[in-house]
Formats: C-alpha cells, structure tokens, sequence
C-alpha cells in the first residue's frame, strides 16, 4: 500500500494485486490489534534497532522517517498517540483506521485494487541488452498482464494465515536473485520445565531478564514477559529471540527472571519478614499472595523447597535465603524457538546486495522492485519493522520515477 501510494504521486498508472480477500490482513493482527504502526524515536536512533543490514535503511528510511509516517496518517483523518518506549498506535486503538487511511487515499489517486486475485510469476524479458519486467501472471490466467515496473511487497513466512506464504522469495529466486536463509524472529521460545504451563496466561510487569549461554550473557533488560502452555512470550521474549537466535538454534540457554528488581537483597528479606510477622500463624501459601501473582506462588514454593503449609512463623533464615534466591533467579532452560506461525516476522530474505538502497530497484531485472519483509532486514518490536516496510516501500514507488522515466504503468 505504501509502495502503491508512492508510485501513484509520480504519475504512474497503479495496480494493486492483493491474494487475500481484503487488504493489509498482517495489520489487523499487529500490536494485538491496535497496530503499532512506528516508533516515535530520534531518526538517528531508529538505525540502533534494525538487527540486520541497518545501513542498507538509511536511504529510505530519510525519504520516509517516522515523523513522515505520523504526519501522514495525522493528515488523512487518523490521530495518533505515543505510548511507553516511544510506540505509536492509533488513537481507536483499532487497526483498521490505519488500514483505513491507506485504502481511501489509494482510490482517491486511482490505484486500481484486485482482491482475491494471486499473482503467480513475474515476466521478463531481453531488451537492448538487459533483462527487464514484462509484467506478470496472475493465477487461472494465461496473458501476461503489462507493466513496466514491478514492486514485490508480499511479506515474509511469518503468520502465514494472513497470506504470508513465502511467494516473494519464490520470485526472487525465479528471476536470479539470492534469497539468505530464512527464520522466524520476534518470536516465543520453548522452554524444558513443567513449570511454565502451569503459569500459562500470566504476564509480568516490571522484570528483568537475562538469557546465558554457560557464563557468557547474550540478553539483558527489563519489562513485560508471559508464560504460556509451551514456554515464554512477550516484549522482553520476541526481542531476546532476534539476539539469541544463532546460540539457541545450536543448543539450549538459560533465562533467569528477575521478579523484584527494583529491591535489593536486604530490602527483600525484610519484605519477606514483614509479611510474615504480620501473619505469623498463616500458611505460607495464604501470604505469598501479596508479594507473588497466584499462578506463581505453587512454583515460587516448589523452587524453595517449602511446603505451602506450613507457617509463616517457622520459616527459617535460610528458608527465607532460598525465597530470596528463587525470586531473584528463576530460571528456565530455552530449548527451541516457536514457528513461522508465531513469529512476528522473518528473518532473512532477499540479499539486499543485490537492490538498489535508493530505489529498492534490483541491479539485475530492470524495473523490478523489493520491498518490506521480503528483504533480508529486520528490527526488535516497537514499530520499526512497520516503519521499514513504510520507508521500502516509499522508496520503492518513488524510485520508479527515477528509474523508468518514459514510463507509465
């Protein structure tokens, strides 16, 4: 849509080829719905968050900053507001208004959009010496269908029941380009212990993290984690994946959990002793509620070695030194990241050596085009992967101007 937009202010006669039944599917589910659509952070800043081939971003992301992004949507009828770590959503917290924007101005330039129609080959052909775009093929369909120039925007393997399916890097390979190995990022991992499922649903606020790799610490931060029926989820989880990825592919890791950071040792003992000395005769099971979730007090004992019966005021000192212990560091064994089905994104993708930076046009096929997850480059959560895919894919639309004067469709 961004690519559509972009092409259609340079004059050019635009077609929109959408397999899905309704436009930007992958939105509606972004940021539980309500779609963090970019981050609202410095522009020399949003460079530090792309994990793969930031420098290849910075010609486009200048064309299309986040500021442009906002100003955008601000100035087509959807406001935006600007929440913790500089994310920004709609004001409706819905989705569809961005999805919303988007469509109204591409009919109001003309865009022509085809639903439900897959595009199934790219055409091209020899011309003066140089291979070039015919146009494409659209499934059930024999002609080839004309264009001079071709944008690629279909996304990655990630969440592919909204379409997702892999169909760019098909056609890049077709037409002779180098695809990088491919992986689900942002994405849950699986962990070993029984202990995670019986938490499942439960979200921690206000945590910090660490994943290790024998004594080497390869993450570390603090925020929001959850467990679920298979392991661990979340910010703090879907950003460790994109930094643990290569370790964990080759062998387990270890998470520990902070649950109180903000208290140091002595200041959590003596948490542990109020609690206590105000209960002295409760069950511990029946006073953990006021310093652990629920959910997690059956673990939190389990990991102590205490009964839940048993009264506070028989717990000894270092009974209380194993609480301290197991609060401090609750530790689970990563053993594997979760699919494509749940991975917010994809790593890997087409070798961005073999694209224009400026264009997005590639060096081989003139007039063909890439952009958005297709690429081989990818961002931590916050809104940068959407801000990539709005940058590309400006840059790509524009870039046809600059590249195919002559030329119209």
């Amino acid at each position: 849509m961004a690519a559509a937009l972009a092409a259609s202010e340079q004059g050019h006669q635009v077609d929109l080829y959408e397999k899905n039944e309704k436009l930007g599917k992958k939105i509606y589910i972004t940021g539980k719905g309500r779609c963090n659509l970019t981050n609202a952070c410095d522009p020399e800043e949003f460079f530090s968050h792309i994990c793969t081939n930031p420098k290849f971003m910075y010609s486009s992301f200048y064309e299309c900053t986040n500021a442009d992004v906002i100003r955008f949507f601000e100035t087509h009828g959807m406001k935006t507001k600007t929440e913790r770590g500089n994310r920004v959503f709609p004001v409706s917290d819905h989705a569809s208004d961005v999805i919303r924007a988007l469509s109204d101005e591409m009919r109001r330039r003309g865009v022509r959009i085809h639903l439900r129609e897959e595009v199934r080959e790219i055409c091209t052909c020899e011309e003066n010496g140089e291979t070039r775009v015919r146009g494409i093929r659209v499934d059930g369909e024999k002609e080839i269908i004309p264009a001079d120039s071709v944008i690629i925007a279909t996304g990655g393997l990630s969440y592919p029941s909204t379409g997702s399916t892999g169909d760019g890097y098909r056609f890049a390979k077709e037409t002779g380009h180098r695809v990088t190995d491919l992986s689900p990022s942002l994405v849950p991992m699986n962990t070993a212990e029984d202990d995670a499922p019986m938490m499942q649903g439960l979200s921690l606020k206000n945590v910090s993290v660490r994943i290790c790799d024998g004594k080497k610490i390869l993450y570390q931060d603090f925020g929001e984690l959850m467990f679920t029926h298979f392991g661990v989820t979340g910010p703090l989880i879907l950003t460790a994946s994109t930094k643990v990825q290569k370790q964990l592919l080759d062998h387990p890791l270890q998470l520990d959990i902070d649950l109180k950071p903000a208290l140091d040792d002595a200041a959590l003992d003596a948490r542990f002793i109020r609690e206590f000395e105000a209960a002295p005769n409760k069950a511990l099971k029946n006073i953990f509620g006021k310093i652990y979730p629920a959910r997690m007090i059956p673990v939190i004992l389990k990991r102590a070695g205490l009964p839940g019966d048993k009264a506070a005021h028989d717990v000894t000192r270092e009974e209380r030194r194993r609480l301290l212990e197991v609060t401090r560091c609750l530790t689970f064994t990563l053993t594997s990241l979760r699919g494509f089905a749940e991975a917010v994104i994809t790593r890997g993708g087409v070798n961005v050596r073999d694209i224009d930076p400026r264009t997005m046009e590639s060096k081989l096929i003139r007039g063909l085009h890439f952009a958005g997850e297709v690429l081989d480059v990818d961002a931590v959560t916050g809104g940068f992967n959407l801000q990539i895919a709005w940058s590309t894919g400006t840059a790509a639309g524009r870039g046809i101007r600059m590249t195919n004067d002559n030329d119209h469709r």
